[in-house]
């Protein structure tokens, strides 16, 4: 298994098995940039977060 493939936080959940992100053959996956939309979604948010703490 490649160390470049990440865990799936939703397919990982409630499971006692950490699952792999499927990549391309997810629906949550954004080719153009090689990332899961819900890894997206949480960065942005942290760094929102951040840019509020700062103010």
């Amino acid at each position: 298994m490649s160390k470049d493939i990440p865990f799936c936080p939703l397919m990982s959940a409630g499971s006692d098995i950490d699952k792999v992100c499927t990549l391309e053959r997810c629906a949550w996956f954004v080719p153009s940039v090689k990332k899961c939309s819900m890894y997206m979604l949480a960065y942005n948010a942290l760094q929102e977060a951040t840019l509020r703490q700062k103010k």
